[in-house]
């Protein structure tokens, strides 16, 4: 989870955790009753399935020649005030969050919005790019001590990087991960 708003986020989450490319795209995760807000979506999307256009006053305004750009240069622009979940032709895959099947996803999210205004957040699978989705705890522990992220929660327990016992540990913790 990070802050879909940060300009900087898809890249720092890309490098820092996933260890792919900086241009690869994120999913917003958006309380169900606010998706009409930031997408022309008029369904559910639980499962990350359906892909629609960021509502059209989200978008950034892009200069005159954009389609005759390099997809490279395409893909570094901001096209919307959630860039880090916009991909470049402006849409995003959304996963939505109903209260009665995600009840503790949900109040996060609402948590998020009483802070801040915006009741979504980037979402992606829990794993590094070529391993397997964590599955148990101890991988949990494993990715978060390997990576960039900065915490973890599981169920009731939140753990800090900068807590953890063996944090600066580099021999155990780190391994090496090439980008593609």
């Amino acid at each position: 989870m990070a802050d879909a708003r940060n300009p900087d986020i898809q890249r720092v989450v890309n490098q820092a955790v996933k260890f792919r490319e900086n241009f690869r795209p994120f999913a917003p995760a958006v309380l169900q009753e606010d998706a009409s807000a930031y997408f022309e979506l008029d369904a559910a999307s639980p499962y990350m399935l359906l892909v629609a256009p960021v509502q059209q006053e989200r978008r950034a305004v892009l200069p005159n020649d954009y389609a005759d750009l390099s997809l490279w240069d395409r893909l570094g622009m901001v096209k919307s005030d959630i860039p880090a979940v916009t991909h470049a032709d402006g849409s995003a895959r959304i996963q939505t969050v109903e209260r009665h099947t995600q009840p503790r996803f949900h109040a996060l999210l609402e948590a998020f919005k009483r802070r801040t205004g915006c009741s979504l957040l980037l979402n992606t699978s829990f794993n590094v790019r070529g391993e397997p989705i964590v599955c148990t705890p101890d991988d949990a522990y494993r990715c978060f001590m390997e990576t960039g992220i900065d915490c973890l929660v599981m169920e009731n327990f939140v753990y800090d990087k900068t807590e953890q016992p063996d944090r600066d540990n580099r021999e155990r913790w780190k391994r090496t991960f090439k980008s593609d």
